[in-house]
């Protein structure tokens, strides 16, 4: 528990022991796990300092806090913040890991679960669990790798300009992956381009091409084959069209919707 107060620059008070050992995470004080460190998000709708007691009761480690509280618990001031810059510190503790960045309109989570069991020929791979894609969720899943993992996939979703950019910086990619432009959230983007601008930011956080940071962009999409422009790394395309250099050719779907193709 020092070692998370150190991280994240916070205080330990409610009786919290800085020896105490902290063996996950959890944002959820009906599933909280004994050892897991209990993050108080507040929300629209709930208050989670509010479940800090329950979540002690159940076995949690302490509570990250935006306020003090009369459990053991890490004060910051910003618990999601906090969050967020936990996880940075445990990614950058692994040095065989390799982070591979996705996103998109649609299909981030679809696409993240075919990648996982693909990347899995790697070594050990940890996903998100369904669309743990936020900054929430991506910070709460990085921070299930351990030194054994060698790829962790990160779903990155966006609800306006610089969120991408922000998850790219608790687990920087060292493949991005985008997926699509699409018109989702046009009432907060206000266009297309906003949207692919937004998406784009995965792919400008990807390092240089002689530091192995690779661009994987879909040829068949305008918004996003464009965004070759904006990345230091090396770009490989993938798609339908004759450009793609990875390319799906021959498709056939079965009576039961399954695709085969050559690639």
């Amino acid at each position: 528990l020092g070692d998370v107060a150190g991280a994240v620059d916070g205080r330990l008070l409610g009786g919290a022991d800085p020896e105490t050992p902290v063996t996950g995470t959890s944002t959820d004080s009906r599933s909280v796990q004994a050892g897991d460190l209990f993050v108080a998000v507040v929300g629209e709708h709930h208050d989670a300092h509010d479940f800090a007691a329950a979540a002690i009761a159940s076995g949690a480690a302490a509570v990250l806090a935006s306020r003090e509280l009369e459990v053991p618990c890490v004060v910051v001031d910003d618990a999601v913040l906090a969050l967020g810059r936990l996880a940075r510190s445990v990614v950058d503790r692994m040095p065989a890991l390799t982070v591979v960045g996705i996103t998109g309109s649609s299909g981030k989570t679809s696409t993240k679960d075919l990648m996982a069991q693909v990347l899995v020929e790697l070594g050990p791979v940890v996903a998100p669990q369904g669309s743990f894609n936020t900054e929430v969720g991506v910070p709460v899943t990085a921070l299930t790798v351990e030194p054994s993992t060698r790829v962790l996939v990160s779903e990155m979703g966006a609800r306006d300009l610089g969120h991408i950019a922000y998850l790219c910086g608790i687990t920087p990619p060292r493949v991005g992956v985008v997926l699509n432009v699409g018109s989702a959230h046009l009432e907060i983007f206000g266009s297309q381009e906003n949207v692919a601008l937004t998406k784009g930011e995965l792919v400008e956080a990807v390092p240089p091409a002689d530091e192995g940071g690779i661009a994987v962009l879909n040829a068949d999409d305008p918004l996003v084959a464009a965004m070759r422009s904006r990345t230091r790394g090396s770009v490989v395309t993938y798609g339908r069209s004759a450009q793609a250099e990875v390319r799906a050719e021959d498709e056939v779907l079965d009576a039961d919707g399954r695709a085969s193709f050559t690639l």
